[in-house]
């Protein structure tokens, strides 16, 4: 097994591989790591864009991405994790114990869990937004402790194996091509839900996003229900799902 915090451009102590890999498989010629700007650690730069790698929590980088666009191009990347397989270690996370594959599987839509916490930045010209399908390896350590909802293991460590698609949003219409070809219209959002075959939180978390920044509007309602459909506004450009 790889030892942790293996390489040497981790920006942090809190930083995970998953992090110092994706600024390693992102970069191109010419990059620069780690550069401070306006106060804050950039990073990645490439030429005049800044670029933002986020594996979790909107919220903790909101300020900083809503000083930053004030005067820069900014890409915020996201991953999540298509496909992943848990490792499980002992205490000094050298010996493997067990390596299996989790039954769950990641969708793209799981953006919006996150997205909530500033989609209106997505309507800045100087804001992106690049979410990377990826299969990670996660690393967890035992603890000895007992109880939910841990079990005697701990999160240690985040991996990445390989970059399997990536769809990048560069204007607000570009978040409309999610909503499913098989979704009626107006809809709910349980219709969402079922469209999609997510939860029925995660897809009011995706009509709100849609809402705030204009591409659906609420129509009117059945029962206590709210209906949505498609703005007339919204023009017909395509997202890159290129891995070129």
């Amino acid at each position: 097994m790889a030892p942790l915090n293996s390489s040497n451009r981790i920006g942090s102590p809190r930083e995970t591989s998953l992090h110092t890999a994706l600024k390693d498989w992102y970069m191109v010629p010419g990059d620069t790591f780690e550069v401070e700007l306006d106060g804050y650690f950039i990073d990645i730069v490439r030429g005049d864009l800044l670029i933002e790698i986020q594996t979790r929590n909107f919220a903790a980088i909101k300020r900083k991405l809503v000083d930053l666009v004030e005067h820069h191009n900014v890409r915020l990347v996201y991953p999540i994790p298509k496909e992943k397989w848990i490792v499980y270690a002992a205490q000094d996370g050298q010996e493997l114990i067990e390596r299996r594959k989790s039954p769950k599987r990641g969708h793209i839509e799981q953006l919006f869990s996150e997205l909530v916490s500033f989609p209106k930045l997505v309507l800045d010209p100087n804001f992106s937004l690049e979410v990377l399908l990826v299969k990670e390896e996660e690393l967890r350590c035992r603890t000895g402790l007992k109880g939910w909802p841990s079990k005697g293991w701990s999160l240690i460590d985040r991996r990445l194996l390989e970059v399997m698609e990536r769809v990048l949003f560069r204007s607000k219409s570009d978040y409309l091509t999610l909503l499913p070809h098989n979704l009626r219209s107006p809809f709910t959002s349980l219709d969402l839900s079922d469209a999609i075959n997510q939860p029925r939180y995660l897809s009011q978390k995706m009509v709100y996003c849609l809402r705030s920044i204009g591409v659906i509007n609420a129509i009117g309602k059945i029962g206590n229900s709210i209906l949505y459909a498609a703005s007339k506004s919204n023009s017909s450009e395509d997202i890159d799902r290129s891995l070129d």
